[in-house]
């Protein structure tokens, strides 16, 4: 009998992940990892991890299954929450739940498991695997989850062959009203729960609260930038050299406080995304503010008037060489060569036509529309139909 270890979060997905195995013949172990201990920034005043735990514990009980709580805080602080200060401090903004499946859960928690002698973990999310036969052993494919609404695949943008190769992911040809039937069926205790909103295990957090633990408040100018200043007017520019076209494509706007008017002060640049609205207390304006651009450098925010202002949209971005990423290793684009991909630059983002292009130091993804808020920092992840073969950090 295969051994599978499931990371039992308190959730109702990973609750019928658990469930679903269970009845397939394999032996199911429980696990619910804690990974935070600073409850001074999460937003409510329960504590989110006891509750989760406790959970956890009643649905594998009623599972009748083992169950034990492990503690990878110290992985998960060091893996994680210190590189999000970091990239947040150089003015990137992270995706924490794509780091915590890379570097936690199919990393720290899958050792963990394999040390139990367990063949595979499993998890709740909402995508597919799939294996196909190749003359060197098996390739392993990451799908898109059934649920449309729901798939998950782009938090696995980062994951490896071996990773993939030792994953299952029970509940990805099911749709969530159907995993909550199963749930509300077996009288199990998450069967209603809501989805949990916040950082990848750690609960409710009031990012700006967390992000003030390390990074201090510094008063800084937002600045507006009108929709029709001449950092707009080199669009029409014409190349004949694809290279320098895509390079002028991909590349971020430099602006400077000369480039618009003072309208506001914000408590640090860090703080503050491309795209964001909420947050920059600023009123009177014929239309709402968006953030452009943030510059760590200088503590300065540049915003710009309404949603389709010029300075939220590219229709190129940027990977370097070391942080491109193929699943599917035997789908590499090699040097020179391009391939036309569907791809995403953000959780639920419906995918985009769009088209690789790699060169000696990295990869440039080219979108036939214009994309609004790439932000560095953040992975673009791409597809071939279903299938999520490759992906990587935006510079």
């Amino acid at each position: 009998m295969k051994r599978v270890i499931v990371g039992l979060s308190g959730g109702v997905d990973s609750s019928v992940a658990a469930y679903l195995l269970k009845e397939e013949g394999y032996e199911v172990i429980g696990l619910f990892t804690k990974n935070w201990h600073d409850d001074s920034v999460t937003i409510s005043d329960e504590c989110p991890w006891l509750e989760d735990s406790h959970d956890a514990m009643m649905v594998a009980e009623k599972l009748g299954i083992p169950f034990q709580t492990i503690d990878l805080s110290g992985p998960y602080k060091e893996r994680i929450v210190d590189y999000m200060f970091n990239e947040y401090k150089n003015g990137r903004t992270p995706n924490p739940d794509v780091l915590c499946n890379r570097e936690i859960k199919f990393d720290v928690f899958l050792k963990i498991a394999m040390d139990l002698g367990a063949d595979y973990v499993a998890t709740g999310h909402y995508c597919r695997k799939e294996s196909t036969q190749k003359e060197n052993g098996p390739v392993y494919r990451l799908l898109s989850g059934v649920d449309r609404n729901k798939d998950q695949s782009y938090f696995l943008c980062q994951l490896s062959q071996e990773q993939l190769s030792k994953s299952l992911f029970p509940i990805g040809h099911l749709t969530k009203p159907e995993v909550r039937e199963i749930a509300t069926k077996l009288n199990l205790v998450t069967a209603e729960k809501k989805d949990s909103q916040g950082l990848c295990f750690i609960g409710k957090v009031r990012l700006p609260d967390f992000l003030q633990q390390k990074l201090k408040p510094i008063k800084g100018s937002i600045i507006e930038i009108p929709d029709d200043s001449v950092k707009y007017s080199g669009s029409e520019k014409t190349f004949n050299d694809k290279e320098k076209e895509l390079a002028f494509l991909s590349s971020k706007i430099d602006y400077d406080l000369t480039d618009g008017i003072k309208v506001g002060e914000h408590q640090g640049a860090h703080f503050f995304t491309i795209g964001q609205r909420k947050g920059l207390a600023v009123g009177g304006t014929p239309e709402p503010l968006f953030v452009i651009d943030t510059d760590v450098e200088t503590n300065t925010i540049y915003t710009g008037q309404g949603k389709n202002h010029p300075g939220l949209y590219r229709k190129a971005l940027y990977v370097k060489g070391p942080e491109e990423h193929w699943i599917r290793e035997d789908l590499q684009v090699s040097e020179g060569a391009s391939m036309g991909v569907m791809a995403r630059i953000r959780y639920r983002q419906p995918l985009q036509a769009a088209t690789l292009y790699k060169t000696f130091h990295g990869l440039y993804v080219e979108f036939e529309e214009l994309q609004s808020a790439i932000t560095p920092g953040q992975f673009v992840a791409w597809y071939k139909d279903d299938e999520l073969i490759g992906s990587g950090v935006i510079s």
